[in-house]
């Protein structure tokens, strides 16, 4: 995993959510001991290698690991809290969202085009 960048305090993520005025944030909360996570995790990985992900920030959360940032984005964005979940966040608030077996490369690469 660590060739994706995690975000792992909550000045990171607040940083993250800013940064998100300027360019699109695609988000993965990850749960590490889940095999439907796994799954969503390899479907986010594969879309980061792409072009198309390039018109976007990519960041990932891990759920058991850092909790607290977990929750803060959950109560920023007003998101109910899943894992595995994708959000894409683009001017400090998410314009789309997804969850467990929804979180694929063709739901990621769709939600990109329609909002970057």
């Amino acid at each position: 995993m660590s060739e994706l960048p995690l975000i792992t305090s909550e000045e990171q993520w607040e940083s993250w959510l800013e940064e998100s005025r300027k360019q699109p944030l695609l988000l993965l909360k990850h749960s590490t001991q889940c095999p439907i996570s796994a799954e969503a995790f390899e479907a986010f990985r594969t879309f980061a290698s792409t072009s198309q992900a390039k018109s976007v920030r990519i960041g990932v959360v891990t759920v058991i690991e850092h909790r607290p940032v977990s929750n803060a984005i959950a109560e920023r964005l007003q998101v109910k809290h899943e894992s595995p979940q994708a959000l894409l966040i683009k001017d400090g608030k998410a314009v789309w969202h997804a969850s467990h077996w929804n979180v694929t490369q063709e739901s990621l690469a769709q939600a990109v085009a329609a909002h970057t």
